[in-house]
């Protein structure tokens, strides 16, 4: 279960970036930005995230995530598409040569604090 050392890393990034003069206030909410091809399963990281955040400013903070589709681009028909299933092939052309635009992002997208 690697959502465990991501949450443990959301949560340093989260405490990081409160600032100084906001030290007293907690962070209320999180929205991570999670492509489909990270191989994150929601449910356990929020799971994750609710057991490091205890006793730290993060600690009852809402995880929110926002899935990222996989897009591609057909590097032979540069046809723009996203995929859906398991098949990694044009829809248009059929050719395997692919270039994964999106879909690989897993970045912590907005801390919300207190007021």
């Amino acid at each position: 279960m690697h959502e465990m050392g991501i949450a443990m890393r959301i949560v340093d990034i989260a405490k990081s970036a409160i600032p100084p003069e906001a030290k007293d206030r907690t962070v209320t909410a999180v929205t991570l930005r999670v492509g489909k091809l990270s191989a994150i399963v929601p449910e356990s990281m929020r799971f994750c995230f609710t057991v490091v955040s205890r006793d730290t400013p993060l600690e009852g903070a809402r995880l929110d995530i926002e899935e990222i589709p996989v897009t591609a681009v057909c590097e032979d028909c540069h046809d723009d598409f996203t995929i859906t299933d398991a098949d990694f092939t044009c829809p248009k052309c059929k050719g395997p040569n692919l270039k994964i635009l999106t879909g690989r992002e897993l970045t912590v997208a907005s801390i919300e604090l207190s007021e």
